[in-house]
Formats: structure tokens, C-alpha cells, sequence
């Protein structure tokens, strides 16, 4: 993400346009390209903490498990964002993944896993809702304008289905 915005920062034109255009079929592939865009600097390094913390607390799981996590809260965040905002209006930036991944290591308190896990599941709940949990929910409720709550709310949704779901590095695990 740094280097797409320093390139799009010292190159004619602007990748932002590459991002997800609610309800233009052209703009699927904003899907996996809007959360690699930024609109701007502030933006991308407003992201870029929260990203870090809560992809590395989803990854400590496995690459698979963080992969499945980062597809479903993209698609569901994406096209949930497609679907509810206005046409025509450009979505961009990592916080769909951001809130995605911020609703997985929340719910996967409740998903089905030994007693131990859970345990310490809810002990990294907790830091994480006493970290971010207030800017979680400005997010969705409070978002300013030019601020998609709906990318918020949609990848939130999504990371709590990949947790409630029981995904795992292989498929889905069923009870």
C-alpha cells in the first residue's frame, strides 16, 4: 500500500480511480484493489497501525486462516459497500480489512474452539476493544462525511462471519 501511494504520489494521473464505483460492473475488480488505494497520505497512515496490530493477531493463526479472512472481509465489506452506497461513488482504502479483521478477533471468542483458546481469544478481545474499540464504532456510526461507514460496517460483518463460521487455513471447519 505504501508503495502503490508513493507511486501514485510521483506518477501522471491518479490509481485512485481503480477503486470500487458502486454499482458500475466495471469496478468489480475494486474488490481487491480499493483496499490497496488511498485517497491520501492521512489516510493511508491512518490506517496503516490498526492494520498492522489486527492482520498480525489474525495471522498468528496461519497464512491460510489470514487469507481466508482478508477474501471474506473484502468480498462482503466490497460488495456490501457496492450495494448500499449511492452510484457512482468511489470507495477506497484498507479500512474494510482494518474493521474486518477487528470483528474476527472479537467474535472468535464465540466460534467453536477448545476452552484454552477461547481464553486467551477473550483476553486479546479485550486489549483490542479497550485499543480500538471507541474508533470501531465512530467508524460505523459517527463517520464523517467522504468517510464510507458502509465499507466499515460491510468488512466488520465480514470478519465476524469468517470467525462465527469457524474458518480455518483449510475450508471451513464444521461443527
Amino acid at each position: 500500500m505504501w508503495a502503490i501511494q508513493f507511486a501514485d504520489a510521483v506518477l501522471p494521473g491518479s490509481f485512485t480511480g481503480f477503486g470500487l464505483r458502486s454499482w458500475d460492473l466495471g469496478s468489480l475488480p475494486g474488490l481487491v484493489l480499493g483496499p490497496l488505494l488511498h485517497a491520501s497520505w492521512a489516510h493511508l497512515i491512518g490506517n496503516t497501525l490498526p492494520l498492522l496490530v489486527l492482520g498480525c493477531l489474525v495471522a498468528v493463526e496461519g497464512a491460510g486462516r489470514f487469507w481466508l479472512v482478508t477474501t471474506v472481509a473484502a468480498l462482503v465489506g466490497g460488495l456490501g459497500t457496492w450495494f448500499i452506497n449511492a452510484p457512482g461513488t468511489l470507495t477506497v482504502g484498507a479500512s474494510v480489512l482494518v474493521f474486518g479483521y477487528f470483528a474476527y478477533v472479537v467474535v472468535r471468542v464465540f466460534s467453536p474452539r477448545p476452552i484454552a483458546h477461547r481464553l486467551v481469544y477473550a483476553l486479546i478481545a479485550l486489549i483490542v476493544i479497550v485499543l480500538y474499540g471507541a474508533s470501531m464504532l465512530a467508524g460505523i456510526i459517527g463517520a464523517g462525511p467522504g468517510v464510507s461507514w458502509q465499507a466499515h460496517l460491510f468488512g466488520a460483518i465480514g470478519g465476524g462471519a469468517a470467525a462465527l463460521a469457524g474458518v480455518r487455513g483449510g475450508g471451513v471447519r464444521s461443527a
